[in-house]
């Protein structure tokens, strides 16, 4: 019995008509998502963002404490602070020095943050340190602690940039618990805003690193 070739051939042409109709229809749709992502991807990063994102209003307090790093916002946020009235001391950590620092080559972090918060109007003698050698943010929290011990501190504001608040935040209260009021504010870097971060290098890096840093500190601490 003969089979015509037509007949043979047509079910292969169906088929390979059959997957290049699904081939396209899946390109068309991996394209139509990459078009409404590309269109729709500030309102899902800025939607990120406001899902990581904490933060306390300032209020009221004992005193209100600039960690190291954020030498261009923390420092100034305090000095507003204690300007405003909300706190008459203004507390700065006093963090480990780096090989540049030791030489003389850079000015110590610490050291920074005073010249900072005196240029802004602050007296030197509402400008106190705590701790020691501070080298990460569990031993300012603990250092801090101590100071509050200390002096019967009842109220902290410690002001941090939005992305880092989170860890700060449940840091301090990990080792405060209950017996301080502490209030972390977010605060803007002046490179970059929550609702603009992934135009800037800065915030991306950022971004990424407190979310490690933050799995971090909840494994280790």
């Amino acid at each position: 019995m003969t089979v015509s070739t037509s007949i043979i051939t047509r079910p292969r042409r169906l088929a390979r008509l059959t997957v290049g109709r699904v081939s396209l229809a899946i390109l068309a749709l991996l394209l139509a998502l990459g078009i409404i992502s590309w269109y729709a991807r500030a309102t899902l990063l800025r939607g990120a963002a406001d899902l990581w994102i904490v933060s306390d209003s300032p209020g009221p307090a004992d005193a209100v404490a600039v960690f190291g790093g954020g030498i261009e916002d923390r420092p100034f946020a305090a000095a507003e602070y204690y300007h405003s009235g909300l706190v008459k001391k203004v507390l700065v950590s006093n963090v480990r020095e780096g090989r540049t620092e030791l030489l003389g080559v850079l000015l110590p972090h610490t050291e920074a943050n005073r010249h900072v918060l005196l240029k802004l109007g602050v007296p030197e003698e509402a400008i106190q340190t705590f701790g020691a050698d501070l080298a990460n943010t569990h031993e300012e929290a603990l250092a801090l602690r101590n100071w509050a011990v200390r002096t019967g501190a009842h109220s902290i504001i410690v002001p941090t940039e939005t992305f880092a608040a989170r860890r700060v935040s449940w840091m301090l209260r990990r080792v405060f618990g209950d017996a301080v009021v502490i209030r972390v504010p977010a605060l803007d870097p002046p490179e970059y805003r929550d609702d603009n971060w992934w135009h800037d290098e800065k915030g991306i890096v950022a971004f990424q690193n407190e979310i490690l840093k933050y799995v971090y500190y909840r494994l280790k601490y």
